[in-house]
């Protein structure tokens, strides 16, 4: 599913920067569209903070988060400190330095890197996506960190099942069908991504919905999906816990 969105999105021309849109959280045109269209959205007019993911199609989404006076967190990649989290608050920033700090290489420089003690309760997340079916199931690049992200922000109670979890992609991401979370669902003979033959989305309990999706054309709000509690240390393997600092620190 994820190739067949990939190819799409470069047989197509949708795809922008970086190339080749394979295995990433693949940039689309109207990613600018997509950010102002969430940015009108109740959910965010409400939100003080934000954790976003760090990739590019949701680059226009961190700069309008500090825009608008919203305080911004980043994982730390592969969460491999500690201080998991770096935070970029845009009343410790000047004005023209909000477009350098959201980038990946610049959030090292200007953000402030933190554990997550420190981190103050999440009012919005906005996740990446390679693909997401109309029922809020999203598909990532596999590596399972941003569900990762969201059961540590749930263990600490910084998150709950209130917390709207949204995500920005290009109509051609958008797959017909899903569950909305749980389960297995066929999608239909021609998907959006103009792909032919049945596919399906499995999800798992660990697996988070989202509440939010939102194209540079309109928004989708799928029906309620039940959120994961917390961390799942069943799955969660003694290699993982070696690399990743804070799943020690929670274990402990």
């Amino acid at each position: 599913m994820r190739t067949r969105v990939w190819d799409d999105l470069e047989d197509s021309g949708v795809a922008r920067f970086p190339f080749p849109p394979h295995g990433r959280i693949p940039n689309f045109a109207g990613a600018d569209d997509a950010a102002e269209r969430l940015a009108d959205q109740p959910e965010w007019e409400a939100a003080e903070t934000i954790k976003a993911n760090p990739d590019a199609p949701q680059l226009p989404v961190r700069r309008r988060a500090l825009r608008d006076g919203k305080t911004l967190y980043m994982a730390v990649p592969r969460l491999r400190d500690e201080q998991c989290f770096l935070e970029l608050d845009p009343t410790e920033l000047a004005p023209e330095e909000y477009d350098p700090a959201t980038t990946v290489s610049g959030i090292g420089e200007y953000g402030v890197q933190v554990g997550p003690e420190a981190v103050g309760e999440i009012d919005l997340i906005v996740s990446g996506s390679v693909a997401v079916t109309e029922a809020g199931d999203r598909i990532g690049k596999g590596e399972g960190y941003s569900d990762l992200e969201y059961a540590i922000l749930r263990e600490l109670g910084l998150v709950d099942d209130e917390t709207p979890v949204a995500t920005t992609v290009h109509e051609r991401q958008l797959l017909e069908g899903g569950g909305g979370g749980g389960g297995e669902d066929e999608l239909e003979d021609e998907d959006e991504t103009g792909g032919e033959g049945e596919g399906t989305v499995e999800t798992e309990p660990h697996d988070v919905p989202m509440d939010l999706l939102v194209t540079p054309d309109r928004v989708i709000r799928p029906a309620s999906s039940r959120k994961p509690t917390g961390l799942d240390w069943e799955l969660l393997e003694d290699e993982r816990l070696a690399e990743i600092p804070v799943l020690k620190q929670l274990q402990d």
